[in-house]
């Protein structure tokens, strides 16, 4: 007869054992304590590694000359953070006049409509803002100092209603509060000259 008449099993019915590969048995012990070895020299070798390339890294940090004059900007907020919290009244007024400048810089963002990296670096600066606000205040005489503390006080207020506009986003409160923004941390600027 034909090959329809042929009697083949459906395709859903599987054969349990056919073409399928059986691995030879290993000895248990044998295989666990090769896995520990192996997995103890993998271990110590990436710990090495790692505690190496941290020691030449932090002598190349210490040497490079670069480094200190780097913008401020994500690393320079890691370093600061964590390995030197405290800032000279002068350094923070600096690093003031120094947000000023990237602030302004941060229209191509805005009008690109980047809004991930808008939020991140507005969060940035807002996490050391306050503190070099603070610092800063201190070389300021004690007549300017009111006037400062209300120019403060209004620039972390934008900074913040920035911040939520931009989360949102909505784009023509995120550009009015960016521009409220420039002129308050132009204000506390002039205030610090």
């Amino acid at each position: 007869m034909s090959s329809f008449t042929t009697k083949t099993p459906p395709p859903y019915l599987s054969r349990s054992n056919y073409h399928r590969r059986v691995n030879p048995p290993r000895s248990v012990i044998s295989c666990v304590g090769e896995s520990q070895q192996d997995s103890f020299t993998r271990r110590r070798t990436l710990t090495s590694v790692i505690t190496l390339t941290a020691i030449g890294a932090a002598g190349a940090v210490a040497t490079s000359s670069a480094l200190a004059q780097e913008k401020w900007g994500t690393r320079s907020f890691i370093k600061e953070k964590y390995f030197q919290p405290g800032l000279s009244p002068e350094d923070a007024a600096a690093r003031i006049k120094q947000t000023a400048e990237g602030l302004k810089d941060m229209r191509e963002m805005l009008d690109h409509m980047s809004w991930r990296y808008v939020i991140f670096y507005i969060r940035l600066k807002q996490a050391y803002l306050s503190q070099d606000l603070t610092n800063a205040m201190s070389i300021l005489p004690e007549s300017r100092r009111n006037d400062y503390v209300q120019a403060a006080n209004q620039l972390v207020s934008n900074m913040s209603e920035l911040d939520f506009y931009v989360r949102t986003p909505k784009v023509y409160e995120s550009y009015l509060y960016y521009e409220k923004t420039l002129k308050s941390i132009d204000d506390v600027v002039e205030l610090l000259a």
